[in-house]
């Protein structure tokens, strides 16, 4: 049975930076299709809306044929089995990063025993770049233009100055 390849990529994309598209990038040439799942969740106070993240992301992977981009609101893994897709993709920098990711990978299997987390380091360049971190320099109007995709680096600069 020939079964297309389906992965996600969840994340809050709060927002999309080089690094989460270096991951998106990387990812699209191992399956036959990367759905980018931004989770919406308001406790998290985004500087972006849920439709301003989609827009974005949908913007700067516009040149990957195999990309598709949703928000969810549920669990995880009701997420994957909704979109028959038992593998997730997630980013990790640092040993930090690893521990936290393992035990959600942990917890998931625990809830669904076929999904399957692949973890993938962004390119040296990038390890050392967050949402958070952007949101940091954008908020005392430092530069950032190397740390989020060019496609996008208008609407951000233009949030962050409200």
């Amino acid at each position: 049975m020939n079964k297309n390849r389906r992965a996600i990529y969840p994340g809050t994309f709060d927002p999309l930076t080089l690094g989460h598209l270096d991951i998106v990038e990387r990812s699209s040439t191992m399956f036959d299709e990367i759905i980018v799942a931004i989770g919406d969740n308001p406790n998290k106070n985004p500087l972006f809306s849920i439709e301003e993240r989609i827009t974005m992301i949908t913007q700067a992977t516009a040149h990957l044929k195999n990309i598709k981009v949703i928000k969810f609101h549920s669990l995880l893994v009701d997420l994957s089995t909704e979109l028959d897709a038992n593998i997730v993709i997630r980013g990790i920098r640092s040993a930090t990063d690893f521990e936290y990711e393992q035990q959600m990978g942990y917890a998931n299997v625990s809830l669904k025993k076929e999904l399957e987390t692949i973890y993938l380091m962004p390119k040296l360049e990038y390890s050392f770049i967050s949402s958070s971190v952007v949101r940091a320099i954008l908020k005392f109007g430092g530069e950032i233009d190397h740390l989020v995709p060019k496609s996008i680096l208008n609407e951000i600069k233009s949030k962050g100055k409200k």
